[in-house]
C-alpha cells in the first residue's frame, strides 16, 4: 500500500542509485575512450536491452504504435537530452569526474521546472525562487576556490577549483536533461514509458552519429568493444542506466510530478561522495559535503 501511493518516489529514487553506478562505469570508461563512442555505444546496447524488454512485455520489437504527436515531443527530447545533454555530460565526467559532474546536474531540475512554468504553465513560487538560489550557492561552494594571496598588496580572487571547460560542459548537459525531461512528460502522456525511452534512444542515436560522422571520433567508434573488460563494463553501464535508470525515471514523472521526481533524482551527488571514496578512493574534504548537501536542500525548497 505504501509503496502504492508513492509509486513515482520511489521509481525517482530506484533511477537515482542506478545512475550513480552508470555514472561511474562511464567515468571509468571515458578516461580510456572517446565519450563520443562510449555515449553512442551505450545508447545503441540500451536500445537493444529495450527493445527485447518491449517484444516481450509489449509484443512490438519498436515503438511503431506510437502517434506522431509521441514521436515528435519523444524525438526531440531525445535530441537535447541524449545527443547534446549527455553528450556533454560525458565529456564532462572525464574532465572533473562524476561526483562533482553530477553535482552541477543538480541544475537540472530548476531548469525542468522553469520550463515546466514556460510551456506546461506549472506556477513558480517564492520558495522556488529561493531553492534555486540555494542550489547555486551549494554549487558554487564546491567549484570556486579563493587564489592564495601573493603579496600585502593583491587581493585574493575567485577561481575555479576545477576546469572551467569542464564544469560548462557540465553545465551544458544539465540544461539538455531538464529540458529533455519537460519535452519527455509533453510527449508521454499515457504512452508505455519503455517505448518512451526507445523513441528517445533513437533520436539520440541519430543526433549523436551525426555529430560523430563529422568528427574524428568515428574512426574509433567501436574500441571500447574490442576489449572484452571494457565490452562487459560498457553493457553493465548501458543496462543500469540507458534501460533501467532511463526507464525509471519516466516511470516517476507518470506516476508523480516532475518537480518531485527531479528532486529525488537529484540526490546522485550525495549518494556518489561515499561511493567514489569506497570504488574510486577519492578523498572528499568538508566543504565539498557540505556543498552537496546545500545544492540538494536547494532543489528541495524548489519543489515545496
Amino acid at each position: 500500500m505504501f509503496f502504492d501511493i508513492h509509486r513515482g518516489e520511489f521509481y525517482a529514487l530506484f533511477a537515482a542509485l542506478l545512475w550513480v553506478f552508470a555514472a561511474m562505469i562511464f567515468e571509468t570508461l571515458g578516461k580510456k575512450y572517446t565519450a563520443d563512442s562510449v555515449n553512442f555505444l551505450r545508447l545503441f546496447l540500451g536500445l537493444i536491452f529495450l527493445s527485447i524488454f518491449t517484444f516481450f512485455s509489449r509484443g512490438f520489437l519498436l515503438p511503431v504504435d506510437a502517434d506522431l504527436h509521441t514521436w515528435l515531443w519523444l524525438f526531440l527530447s531525445g535530441i537535447v537530452g541524449f545527443a547534446i545533454g549527455d553528450l556533454f555530460l560525458f565529456k564532462s565526467l572525464v574532465m572533473i569526474g562524476a561526483r562533482i559532474s553530477m553535482l552541477i546536474m543538480t541544475l537540472a531540475p530548476p531548469t525542468a521546472a522553469i520550463l515546466g512554468w514556460i510551456i506546461l504553465g506549472e506556477k513558480l513560487t517564492s520558495f522556488q525562487l529561493v531553492g534555486m538560489l540555494v542550489t547555486l550557492v551549494g554549487i558554487a561552494v564546491v567549484i570556486l576556490q579563493r587564489e592564495e594571496k601573493k603579496s600585502d598588496n593583491t587581493k585574493k580572487k575567485q577561481k575555479f577549483k576545477y576546469p572551467a571547460i569542464g564544469i560548462l560542459m557540465a553545465v551544458i548537459g544539465a540544461l539538455g536533461q531538464g529540458t529533455g525531461l519537460v519535452l519527455s512528460k509533453l510527449g508521454m502522456r499515457d504512452y508505455s514509458p519503455y517505448a518512451a525511452t526507445q523513441i528517445r534512444i533513437i533520436a539520440g542515436l541519430f543526433g549523436l552519429g551525426l555529430i560523430i560522422s563529422f568528427s574524428k571520433s568515428r574512426k574509433t567508434i567501436l574500441e571500447p568493444v574490442k576489449n572484452l573488460k571494457s565490452a562487459g563494463l560498457l553493457s553493465a553501464g548501458a543496462f543500469l542506466g540507458a534501460f533501467l535508470g532511463i526507464s525509471f525515471s519516466l516511470l516517476a514523472i507518470k506516476y508523480t510530478n516532475t518537480g518531485v521526481a527531479s528532486t529525488i533524482i537529484a540526490v546522485q551527488p550525495i549518494l556518489l561522495i561515499p561511493a567514489s571514496m569506497i570504488f574510486f578512493k577519492e578523498k572528499v574534504n568538508l566543504t565539498e559535503v557540505i556543498g552537496a548537501l546545500v545544492a540538494v536542500t536547494g532543489i528541495a525548497l524548489f519543489f515545496m
